[in-house]
């Protein structure tokens, strides 16, 4: 009977102690994520991030495939038949569906092809500031003393110069302004800012405990800077990359609308052209615009999300 006994008050702290381990194994957290993990968690859940980043895929598509959405050629001419002809809203989609500018083209066709060239010049304009801007930025901060000096005087002439200014009269220069043109003259004066970011960030990560080890194991400055410093600097660049990526394409329109821009379909030569007409035929004008302000807020919106479910100060 005693040893009954003993046996059953041996069985209890058993069950407790699985009962414990159960409850320890609910309460235990999930596998730490990384700072992408924890921002594509966040950003799954933002709808401002889920329109911005639909509205942009929508762009994507009508800028690779145009004729998805118009069969319409809109260099087409047709002064005798379409001179600033009203919009026909019943047509949807069709030709004459957004109606005709004052040299007979169609303003749907034009609003649509005119997204290629937008996104083509805020793309190219981004990717190349992002090197350029990166690599100076890298540079600067990480080796520091007169190298630092020296970029930092360099980034703080070319701050100096006014933007769009500076871009019109570098633009002024050609006669045929091609989109490869149009981003670098864009990208040779907007890498400042992404320079200064790649600097600060840099600054911080090139002292932190991993750093110091790499160096201590002898790796090279390459190594160091590719695998170990870039990637836990890059993301307040990614972040005001996406911003600028819409100014750059508003930049674009800015200029193709006071005639230095690019040579074909545009959203600013439109708008441009629908000025002279906005008396009467106010369509013209209207739809380059509002093609315009989507794209430039979907960037914008985009940029945000992803800049508030990188910054851990806003979680």
């Amino acid at each position: 009977m005693p040893e009954l006994t003993k046996s059953a008050d041996e069985a209890v702290p058993s069950a407790t102690t699985a009962a414990a381990g159960a409850e320890a194994s609910e309460a235990k957290p999930d596998k730490t994520r990384s700072l992408w993990g924890d921002a594509w968690r966040d950003l799954r859940t933002n709808w401002i991030f889920i329109v911005s980043a639909v509205l942009i895929l929508l762009l994507l598509v009508m800028a690779a495939w145009p004729g998805l959405f118009t069969n319409a050629d809109p260099n087409n001419k047709d002064l005798a038949n379409h001179y600033l002809q009203h919009p026909n809203y019943g047509h949807w989609f069709q030709e004459d569906w957004l109606g005709y500018d004052a040299q007979g083209r169609s303003v749907y066709a034009r609003a649509i092809y005119g997204t290629r060239a937008s996104l083509l010049v805020g793309a190219g304009t981004t990717v190349l500031v992002v090197i350029l801007g990166g690599v100076i930025g890298m540079i600067a901060g990480y080796f520091g003393g007169w190298v630092d000096a020296v970029l930092s005087r360099v980034t703080d002439m070319f701050m100096g110069i006014p933007f769009l200014l500076g871009a019109m009269v570098m633009l002024n220069s050609f006669t045929d302004r091609s989109i490869t043109v149009v981003i670098a003259a864009l990208a040779f004066l907007g890498w400042t800012q992404t320079a200064r970011v790649m600097r600060g960030a840099v600054i911080t990560v090139k002292s932190t405990d991993y750093v110091q080890a790499a160096k201590a194991l002898g790796a090279g400055t390459g190594r160091i800077l590719f695998r170990h410093v870039m990637p836990n600097a890059i993301a307040p660049v990614i972040v005001v990359a996406t911003i600028s990526l819409g100014v750059y394409i508003g930049a674009e329109a800015t200029l193709s609308f006071l005639g230095l821009g690019l040579n074909g379909v545009s959203w600013g030569n439109d708008i441009s052209d629908g000025g002279n007409s906005i008396r009467v035929a106010q369509w013209i004008m209207l739809y380059p615009s509002i093609m315009l302000s989507v794209t430039v807020l979907a960037f914008i919106m985009l940029g945000e999300a992803v800049r508030n479910a990188l910054d851990p100060k806003t979680r």
